[in-house]
């Protein structure tokens, strides 16, 4: 069992270790209550453990630990929606290897809380942390279904599909109370816009009638992520996301009323879930999953830093060999930023990964179709359908 040291955090048992603990980014002090894990109490319902500092900011708060006075204990606050009076709703896609070339996100942060997103980078652009802040500060575009609407409206547009959920989860707890995902979509159905969509909550079952509907036309494609049957592994790495169990129901109610479903096998780490992707593979396919997608771990930004805390106080008796999995997997690093490269990593236990999705994908015929969201069925109201 690892030491810890007085602020919460796992001490170094390596030189790689010791070297992010003392970087120049720096691992403050944890807020942790309501449980132990590892030893060190614990923030329930949260992936994150601690507030990493934002890089854009110059100054921040902190608190000193003073002689003879006890640490100090913060509340598990409840997560705070902020109002936000968007500019736009649709972005373009540069990145060559995503799979998209426009998303869109009507919520900015997300509840679900899973320690290893990359989302959680972009929270810092809105002055937040990546770590407890993103989970606890939800950013809300109520203007986001008007604002959909005047950029199709646009002659200039010509028709392809948009991602829903290309950066948060676009059924993240939030839609329950706003429902501004399903306004989305009932403006993209208005207008025969093709949609992709991401999810790893069950909610998107209240969308069912739109989902069927957009289905009929070719406008919509779905992945449902799925990381491990694991029970106790999803509920400290995915904390407020629904269960393995019930994401396979929505692949196979979504499935039975014609909508094109897939799974999204993300991210693979070696040492906590890897060993599971044949499994979630051949559950997915007999569910009526008939695509699928994957990537490896990637820790970068303020990621590296919140995983890392995350593994140790979960993980105190494999931490150090995951650790070192996932650099085997980058290049002695945690992260990699070359297109094409990022998302797959190299080295032996990526390749592993790599050679086993491939072997799955063509046993449980999850790409075996050629299949393309329609974009010839776009129509403004009051105007003529798109033809070639």
């Amino acid at each position: 069992m690892p030491e810890y040291n007085k602020d919460g955090h796992p001490a170094a048992s390596s030189q790689r270790n010791k070297e992010i603990l003392q970087s120049d980014i720096g691992l403050p002090a944890s807020p942790l209550v309501n449980g132990v894990a590892g030893g060190v109490q614990y923030l329930k319902g949260r992936g994150a453990q601690y507030n990493p500092k934002n890089r854009f900011l110059k100054n921040e708060t902190v608190k000193e630990h003073i002689e003879a006075i006890d640490d100090w204990i913060e509340p598990n606050t409840e997560t705070e929606y902020l109002e936000e009076n968007a500019k736009g709703i649709v972005n373009k896609v540069d990145s060559p290897d995503v799979g998209m070339s426009y998303s869109m996100n009507p919520y900015q942060g997300c509840e679900h809380g899973c320690t290893y997103c990359y989302a959680r980078n972009v929270h810092e652009y809105w002055g937040y942390s990546a770590g407890l802040d993103f989970e606890r500060k939800i950013i809300v575009k109520k203007n986001a279904p008007d604002l959909l609407r005047k950029f199709l409206m646009n002659p200039k547009w010509e028709s392809v599909p948009i991602s829903l959920s290309g950066n948060t989860d676009c059924y993240q707890p939030a839609e329950k109370k706003f429902g501004i995902t399903r306004q989305l979509l009932e403006v993209c159905l208005e207008f025969n816009q093709p949609v992709g969509i991401i999810t790893k909550n069950a909610g998107i079952l209240r969308d069912k009638d739109l989902l069927a509907k957009m289905a009929e036309k070719h406008l919509v494609s779905i992945l449902v992520s799925i990381t491990s049957f694991d029970e106790e592994l999803r509920r400290v790495m995915e904390p407020r996301t629904t269960t393995a169990k019930q994401r396979l129901r929505t692949i196979k109610d979504l499935s039975e009323a014609g909508v094109r479903m897939g799974v999204m096998l993300g991210p693979m780490i070696p040492g906590l879930n890897e060993h599971e992707l044949q499994r979630i593979m051949k559950a997915a396919a007999e569910n009526g999953a008939t695509f699928s997608a994957y990537t490896f771990i990637r820790l970068n930004g303020a990621i590296k830093l919140i995983f890392h805390d995350w593994l140790y106080k979960n993980f105190p008796d494999r931490a150090d060999k995951v650790w070192h999995l996932i650099e085997s997997g980058h290049g002695g690093k945690v992260n990699d930023s070359r297109w094409g490269v990022r998302m797959r990593g190299e080295g032996n236990i990526s390749q592993l990964v790599a050679q086993q999705y491939a072997r799955y994908t063509q046993k449980y015929g999850l790409n075996a179709e050629r299949w393309e969201l329609d974009t010839t069925k776009f129509m403004r109201p009051g105007g003529q359908m798109k033809l070639f």
